[in-house]
């Protein structure tokens, strides 16, 4: 049977261009991982998340595929998004208007839809706030700051590069949706997971 699934991606040219588009979407996202916010040091963030491995941290750092040892563009990942999805789904219980555009078909649930991206980016630039605010003090076992120039200048960076991170993770999930192969902000949480997998298992067994 697997052999057979596999035969049919050689022999039907959508399905191999589905495919080919899903893991080329998918590799950009990795590399995107590992392009560093401006003004952060990966160097410390990279010690500070590992000294907090197992930790809530260490967690944030494995579904946002490693993007926050990293420091990446990439740091505030798909979460948002989920966030933002998940409370307006809440509010269609009580919001009489998000009710009805529930019930209007697709045409409502593309408005619903536009309206998870705007909330999305809402959340983003708050989420953005907080993390920037956050760097600024933070240092690493050693004293040295994640930080070399904080200032309202960092602040504002960070802020408008974490929220274009995550509104392009957001538009390559759509991407993927509409042109490739499964959900698109499925497959890009199961790629950053799988791409930590190794490196936990390896932790594992040594620390055991």
């Amino acid at each position: 049977m697997v052999s057979s699934g596999f035969g049919n991606i050689a022999k039907i040219p959508e399905l191999r261009k589905r495919l080919l588009f899903t893991l080329g979407m998918l590799a950009v996202y990795r590399i995107g991982i590992f392009v560093t916010s401006p003004g952060c040091n990966r160097d410390v963030m990279g010690r500070i998340v590992k000294d907090a491995s197992g930790t809530l941290f260490g967690l944030f750092n494995m579904f946002s595929g490693g993007a926050l040892e990293q420091m990446s563009i990439f740091a505030l990942g798909i979460m948002p998004y989920i966030s933002a999805s998940i409370i307006l789904q809440l509010l269609t219980v009580v919001v009489p208007t998000l009710d009805r555009l529930n019930k209007e078909g697709e045409a409502g649930r593309k408005k619903i839809t536009q309206w998870t991206r705007y909330f999305t980016i809402v959340l983003s630039l708050v989420q953005g706030f907080g993390i920037a605010y956050y760097l600024e003090g933070l240092r690493d076992q050693f004293g040295n700051l994640v930080v070399a120039d904080p200032g309202f200048g960092f602040k504002v960076m960070t802020i408008v590069t974490l929220t274009t991170g995550t509104a392009f993770i957001m538009w390559l999930g759509e991407q993927i949706t509409e042109r490739g192969i499964g959900n698109g902000i499925s497959l890009i949480i199961f790629a950053g997971i799988v791409a930590r997998f190794p490196d936990a298992v390896f932790k594992t067994i040594t620390y055991s």
